[in-house]
């Protein structure tokens, strides 16, 4: 195979782990590859909060345009950090088979402030998601914003007069620097697609899509559909407070969803069990669910705001 396929990822030490799972399975089957570092606007920028920039697309729009001129042949992103409506003439090439999904929270001493009435703990996170959540189960607690890479935000951790921050057990298990001063959070549902990878190419690239399309993980594919296509009729995106997870279980789809006020104080979820074949319109299904329980309002508010 002469053709080279130029892989197209971000250079912060996370993104390049993800392009390389995606270099590694194109080299296993023969083709010949180039990865091809460009920096985001989100890599740039690492002061203003997410919510104030207009995050949408923010970590992939510079990958898309690379695409899209044809520098790059294929990008690789965090599948959350993907807008929900693709750029015209890009396509999902492939979605890798889902790592971790859950939250954790890396503490400075102890977790012992979790369980103290009435402590005003410091808690850093730049994710609007992850703050409605801790702030619905501890409103006394302060949220300070924490932007860039997974190591960059350890670090400013460690340098700060705060009592812990929050990750994604993905990020930090992938590059080998989960700390081990840090607890799972079983409570805190992820993000929409969160530990999973995607590889996306232009439409018109059958190449890229016939070499992508033989490590596509289908179950995965199912459920980030479903989780995406609950954020996408809620009108959400990264800057809103939406939850969602789905997984496949003896061939049924087992789904959570859940949508926050930006203080915590607002809060609706749903839960769903279907057959694996009937579950393509799961996600939309559960949003009209949310939007009819009351959540209409809460995203007219966060609308307000923005």
């Amino acid at each position: 195979m002469d053709k080279v396929i130029r892989i197209g990822t971000r250079e912060s030490q996370l993104a390049l782990w993800q392009a390389h799972q995606v270099n590694d399975l194109l080299t296993a089957q023969g083709y010949r590859t180039e990865l091809v570092p460009i920096k985001s606007e989100g890599d740039i920028d690492l002061v203003t909060p997410l919510y104030e920039i207009g995050v949408q697309g923010i970590f992939t729009k510079s990958l898309d345009l690379a695409l899209l001129n044809n520098r790059i042949d294929i990008a690789v992103h965090s599948f959350k950090d993907v807008p929900t409506q693709l750029p015209k003439q890009i396509v999902h090439a492939a979605i890798l088979k889902r790592g971790p999904v859950k939250d954790l929270l890396v503490y400075k001493t102890s977790t012992d402030f979790l369980e103290q009435p009435g402590y005003i703990a410091n808690i850093a996170t730049s994710s609007v998601r992850r703050k409605a959540q801790w702030l619905r189960r501890y409103p006394q607690h302060q949220l300070h914003n924490l932007r860039g890479n997974v190591n960059t935000r350890l670090q400013k951790l460690a340098g700060e007069n705060w009592d812990g921050a929050i990750f994604a057990v993905a990020g930090l298990e992938r590059i080998n620097i989960r700390p081990a001063n840090s607890i799972d959070l079983d409570w805190m549902l992820p993000a929409p697609a969160q530990g999973a990878v995607v590889a996306v190419c232009r439409e018109d690239d059958t190449f890229c899509r016939e070499a992508c399309a033989a490590f596509n993980d289908e179950e995965t594919a199912l459920a980030t559909h479903i989780e995406r296509e609950f954020l996408r009729t809620l009108m959400g995106g990264c800057t809103t407070p939406i939850s969602a997870y789905a997984y496949i279980q003896n061939n049924t789809i087992h789904f959570s969803g859940e949508l926050c006020s930006l203080d915590g104080t607002g809060f609706f979820s749903v839960s769903r069990e279907v057959p694996a074949a009937q579950a393509h319109h799961l996600g939309q299904e559960a949003a009209e669910d949310i939007m009819a329980q009351g959540g209409a309002e809460i995203v007219a508010q966060i609308r307000n705001v923005k």
